[in-house]
Parts: C-alpha cells; structure tokens; sequence
C-alpha cells in the first residue's frame, strides 16, 4: 500500500506544486486533503526507496499544505476542510470534513516530522488526532453504534455509512500515531477499531462480493472492482498488523469472490442497479 501511483499524478498542481483535482462541471479543480495526502505518502515512500531530491520536495510539498490548511471547524477542533460540495447520500455542503483525511494526513505529517525533525509538523499531526477522539457531535469524525462498537467516518451522514475502505485508512493513521507518540489514547482508538472491523465484517460480505458501506434500505452498495480489489489488500495489511486470523481469512475469500467470474458478473449488474435506484 505505497501509494506508488498517486505519487505519479500528472496534474493539475498549483503554483506550490500541490496537487488539484478536477473535478469538471460545477465544481472544476479543487484541493482535495485525501489526494494530496496519498499524493504525499507516495512520494515518500519514493524518497525513502530512491533517496532522491524530488520525491522528498514533493513529500514536504504536501506536508506543507497540511500544516497551512488545518483550521478549526465549527466546534473547534482542527480539520482538513473540503472547500466544495459533494454528493453522497446526502449533499455534503462546503466545508466538509472527513476521518479519512484526518487519519491520512496524520500519516503524512509524522513522516514529515521524522524526517525532518521540525515541530510544526509533529504539532499539526497531534491537533489534527482531537478529532479522531471526538464524536461526530462534537465536532470529531467518530460515532459508537447501539451495540457499542466504535466506528471512524469517512462521510459524516446520518445514518452512518461505515466505509469500509475508509475506516480502515484512517486507522492506519490512528496506528501512525500511537506508534509515535507512544499514545495511550491512540492504542485504545487502535484497539477499538480493531475489535469493530472484526466484529462486522460478515456485513459486508454478500456471499459473493464485499460492501463498500454498510447495507441500508433495499440494495446495499456493492463495491467496485477497484475498491473490492483495495479491501483485500488493506485485510492483509491488517493482518500483518493485529495478526488476526479473521482479516486473512476475509481477504482470502473475497479474492476468491474475485476470481469468479459469475461472481464478478453479478457484482457488477448489482452495481448497476444501485446506480440506477439510489444515490
């Protein structure tokens, strides 16, 4: 999971060199706190593989960005805003904040600091773990559901969306900083979420492809191959890192739901139904 393709993203950037993502349309080129967090996160694994200049200019380049764009939200936790509205179930108006983009840039920022030493990057990766602590209600990107398991969102909606793909992102983040800090808070964030995606991963398997959210209403939202391809590779990265049998045993199943290909015909035409009657 090096991010080696988004370290090669051909643009647009900015004057700074800071990636933007066109989105076309209405909302055109935007800074994306995600993108530019992976976009970053693979340029360092570059530099560390490399040792070259660029890379590492590219890393801190994005690093930089992080440390000038965390401000405060609503509540006053600090947060990496997205400055343009997005559709999901709900139209997510500007500006909207993610657990994705907190754990991802955390990543990026303590790298940043590791390397470099500068304190500004280890103090904008500690303000921007608050929010990993925090309920949604109170300003942070976390929810605990009626059965007590604890949940990081990537899109703050209600009901809770439960992206699989993203929780587990943001928790790497999470790990990146106990790791760090040697923080207790972090390790018991770590512990939690690591009981959660155990403890429900069944919900997101349909018997013969994985969820990208978590099932609501009549058609659940199968995910694409892209992201049915992604959920096994981060199960078996977090089974190296828990040594859970249950994350080998998922990844091991869904990449056999992967290479079936009646499997892989009826995801699709189940994707395209959800397409078709939902969001």
């Amino acid at each position: 999971m090096k991010f080696s393709q988004k370290a090669r993203y051909a643009g647009p950037f900015d004057a700074a060199g800071v990636p933007l993502l066109n989105y076309m349309g209405r909302i055109g080129e935007q800074y994306n706190p995600i993108a530019i967090s992976q976009y970053g996160l693979g340029n360092y694994n570059l530099f560390k593989q490399a040792g070259d200049t660029a890379h590492a200019d590219n890393f801190l380049k994005a690093a930089d960005w992080l440390v000038r764009n965390l401000k405060p939200n609503r509540f006053g936790i600090p947060v990496w805003h997205h400055e343009f509205d997005w559709p999901y179930r709900e139209l997510l108006k500007a500006p909207w904040y993610s657990g994705l983009a907190q754990g991802q840039g955390i990543s990026l920022l303590v790298r940043a600091f590791l390397v470099t030493g500068q304190e500004r990057y280890g103090e904008a990766a500690s303000a921007a773990f608050l929010a990993l602590t925090r309920d949604i209600q109170e300003g942070g990107v976390t929810t605990v559901d009626s059965d007590g398991f604890f949940w990081i969102e990537e899109y703050l909606v209600d009901p809770p969306s439960h992206i699989l793909n993203g929780f587990i992102w943001a928790l790497w983040g999470v790990l990146d900083y106990a790791r760090w800090r040697d923080d207790a808070d972090a390790r018991r964030v770590f512990e939690r979420s690591v009981a959660t995606i155990k403890e429900n991963l069944a919900k997101y398997d349909t018997g013969y492809w994985s969820l990208y959210e978590w099932p609501v209403g009549k058609v659940s939202m199968v995910a694409s191959s892209y992201y049915h391809r992604l959920h096994i590779t981060q199960l078996r990265v977090m089974h190296k890192l828990t040594n859970q049998p249950v994350f080998l045993e998922y990844a091991e199943r869904w990449e056999n739901y992967g290479n079936n290909r009646s499997f892989r015909r009826k995801a699709l035409l189940q994707k395209i139904q959800f397409k078709l009657t939902s969001y």
